[in-house]
C-alpha cells in the first residue's frame, strides 16, 4: 500500500470532521462548552483544545524531519505547549480559528511528503524529555489516530449535550470505484 494517498485521505477527513465538530460546537454556549462532562479533559472545550494541543506538538516534533522542515516552518514560530492540557485559547472563536489554519497546514505538509519519505525514522523527545526514535510513517498514523480517538469523545459529549454531528465515518470520503 502507498502510504502518501493514505494520509492524504486522512488529512482530508481530519479536515471534514474538524469542520463538522466545530460546527456542531457552535451552537452550544460558552458555558456548556466548558461544562464538566467527566471527559478526560473535562469539557468539550477542554477536549478540543488538547487535540490542538497534541497536534502542535507533533507538527512541530515531524518539522524536525528533513522531509517535513520546509512545509512545517510555519510551527517554528509557535510555542511548544508544556503538558496536554495546557489552555492555548481562551474562547471558541480563537481556538476554532487556529484549528482552520492547523487543518490547512496538515493538508499542505501530507501532499508533500513521498513514499520515501514515509520510509525514514524520527528521533523526538516526549512532553517528559524521554528520547524515541520511530517509523515515521506509523507516528503519523498515530497522530490521525489520536484525532479521531479524541474527535469521538467530543462526538458523544455534544450528542448527549443535545447535537448530532451527523455522519462521522471515514467510509464517507472513500471514493466508490466499483
Amino acid at each position: 500500500m502507498e502510504l502518501q494517498p493514505h494520509f492524504a485521505l486522512m488529512a482530508s477527513y481530519n479536515q471534514w470532521m474538524n469542520a463538522k465538530v466545530y460546527d456542531a460546537a457552535s451552537k452550544l454556549s460558552a458555558a456548556e462548552l466548558i461544562e464538566d462532562r467527566g471527559a478526560f479533559f473535562s469539557s468539550i472545550f477542554g477536549t478540543l483544545n488538547h487535540i490542538v494541543v497534541a497536534d502542535t506538538i507533533w507538527l512541530k516534533r515531524f518539522a524536525a524531519h528533513p522531509s517535513s522542515a520546509a512545509t512545517l516552518a510555519v510551527m517554528e514560530p509557535l510555542p511548544t505547549p508544556t503538558h496536554l492540557a495546557q489552555r492555548l485559547f481562551d474562547d471558541m472563536q480563537g481556538l476554532s480559528a487556529h484549528r482552520h489554519w492547523l487543518d490547512s497546514v496538515i493538508i499542505n505538509w501530507v501532499a508533500a511528503l513521498t513514499d520515501d519519505d514515509l520510509d525514514t525514522l524520527l528521533s523526538y523527545h516526549n512532553t517528559k524529555g524521554v528520547a524515541s526514535t520511530r517509523s515515521y510513517s506509523r507516528l503519523i498514523n498515530h497522530f490521525f489516530n489520536h484525532q479521531t480517538h479524541h474527535r469521538g469523545q467530543v462526538s458523544t459529549l455534544l450528542s448527549q449535550a443535545g447535537i448530532d454531528i451527523g455522519v462521522t465515518d471515514l467510509l464517507a470520503l472513500i471514493p466508490d470505484e466499483g
